[in-house]
């Protein structure tokens, strides 16, 4: 059965040094049942040899571009970049050692134009460093306002969608960390963030220099900065939101994260 073509979706993907991974995550793009798709890699001057493990693949599919960034410059920077060049009416994100299921896209594009949404998440499942599934299912609120956004970061990056021609080209600062979460702030702005129940992505969580092997305080400076830099916050209102995402985030584990 061929699905009707809903448009084309832009796949935003930085990398950093992440050969072990990205051909299994290429693979599950490649794999997908909606087949109207744009890859476009944006390398931050990997060390290792992920250009290497990307030109077969490059070579055999014309619908994966890889950009790479003169100096390293963090995934800010490099989303910004991939974002400009993007041609898609629907952008969607998967980080270079994520994983999606074959029906992603397919499933999240009916529910989106089927519910006339123009920004949506979905359930994830996490797996380790290795690709073992570790038995967690992280869920979400079926809606999130722009203050639910600003209160926390509900979605998972790898399960993201938004319509680009109702919310336009998004641009972040050049912040470290939390640039995922910058970027769900200016397209909370235009669309509510509709939530998908079902699990159609996989995160790998525990690799190293990723955000998952961080610790709280390490964290909580990322995300004052993020307020205050970022979103232009005063001192003061950047604490309140730093403090209400630490209360939002133990609510999150309490409610929307499930273990086996």
């Amino acid at each position: 059965m061929i699905m009707q073509d809903l448009g084309l979706v832009s796949i935003i993907t930085p990398t950093y040094n992440c050969a072990k991974y990205i051909e299994d995550t290429l693979k599950s793009i490649m794999s997908q049942t909606y087949e109207n798709w744009e890859v476009i890699i944006c390398d931050d001057c990997s060390k290792d040899n992920t250009k290497e493990v990307l030109e077969p693949i490059l070579s055999s599919c014309d619908k994966i571009k890889y950009l790479c960034n003169e100096k390293s410059s963090g995934a800010a920077v490099s989303r910004n970049r991939a974002l400009r060049e993007a041609k898609g009416k629907w952008i969607a994100f998967l980080d270079s050692d994520d994983l999606w299921a074959p029906d992603k896209l397919e499933k999240q594009l009916n529910f989106m134009v089927n519910n006339g949404y123009h920004f949506s998440y979905t359930a994830y499942s996490e797996i380790n460093s290795e690709g073992v599934d570790t038995g967690v299912r992280v869920s979400g609120p079926k809606k999130v306002s722009k203050f639910g956004m600003y209160s926390f970061c509900w979605l998972g990056c790898l399960t993201v969608m938004y319509d680009r021609e109702h919310v336009g080209l998004i641009q972040i600062s050049d912040i470290k960390k939390n640039n995922d979460y910058a970027m769900w702030l200016k397209v909370c702005k235009k669309a509510d963030c509709y939530f998908l129940d079902e699990p159609l992505a996989k995160y790998r969580r525990g690799r190293v220099g990723s955000v998952s092997t961080h610790g709280y305080s390490t964290m909580i400076r990322w995300h004052y900065k993020l307020w205050h830099e970022a979103e232009g916050k005063n001192p003061v209102a950047a604490i309140f939101w730093t403090g209400m995402n630490l209360v939002c985030g133990v609510f999150k584990k309490m409610v929307y994260l499930d273990k086996e």
